[in-house]
């Protein structure tokens, strides 16, 4: 007689899957992996804006990174989860031998896999560019920005599909992707912005993890203290929140 998955073995079944569905869906990989590319590729092709503290390549490249976590952790989980959600995905997986702490785990997982994926296509752009990173260049940093930005901007997609319908978080995700992009220092640095837009994207995660990857790129950064710590906070807050009120069906 066989005996039930263990959790880690459904946990890793589930991460599979996950990854496979993620391979599937044509409009996630239009998100997640081509436009921060193109992103990146445009931006360091043509001269649009000017001012730039430092080098250029190296803003741009911290600002693609920061555009395909977003793109991963906040508009891809959360969509596909409000769908599944929607559909009754959740809580028919709540019958398996996959937990609910597992199967939010495997999602977690699957992101960090994306991430890693995207890191390395982004990495051979910038480097394709001519980019090379600088010499107070931080692994450590750059592990504790990737880790802090996924939490937060997973948590914030989580929390948006536990807790409204499925078309509202399809419309608040892809709403909030367009603002990081314009006010999360991608390819405008926030002190170009209009003074009441760049006070509010002072305490965004999205400039705050923009400023954390730059600095981790040996570029340097004027408070990388204030970054994580913001980034520590939505995390924190994001994650708390979503556990307080996801809702599975």
């Amino acid at each position: 007689m066989s005996l039930p998955a263990s959790g880690a073995q459904a946990a890793l079944t589930q991460i599979g899957m996950e990854l496979r569905l993620t391979a599937r869906r044509s409009e996630n990989v239009l998100v997640t992996a081509i436009i921060p590319a193109v992103v990146l590729v445009f931006f360091a092709s043509v001269d649009l804006i000017g001012g730039i503290a430092g080098d250029p390549l190296t803003f741009l490249v911290a600002g693609a990174l920061t555009l395909a976590i977003i793109a991963t952790s906040l508009v891809n989980l959360g969509i596909a989860t409000g769908y599944e959600r929607h559909y009754g995905v959740l809580k028919r997986l709540g019958g398996s031998p996959l937990s609910r702490s597992g199967l939010l785990t495997a999602k977690v997982a699957t992101v960090f896999v994306v991430e890693v994926l995207q890191f390395v296509l982004l990495g051979v752009i910038a480097v394709w560019l001519g980019w090379r990173p600088g010499a107070d260049a931080s692994v450590a940093v750059f592990a504790a920005a990737w880790i802090l930005g996924t939490a937060a901007f997973a948590g914030l997609g989580l929390l948006l599909a536990g807790t409204l319908r499925a078309e509202a978080t399809l419309a608040l995700t892809n709403a909030a992707f367009i603002a990081c992009l314009l006010l999360g220092g991608i390819v405008v640095p926030v002190d170009h912005l209009p003074a009441p837009l760049a006070a509010l994207a002072s305490v965004l995660p999205a400039a705050a993890l923009s400023d954390a990857f730059r600095a981790a790129l040996g570029a340097g950064a004027d408070d990388l203290v204030r970054s994580l710590a913001i980034l520590a906070a939505w995390a924190v807050g994001a994650v708390a929140l979503t556990a307080r009120t996801f809702r599975w069906e």
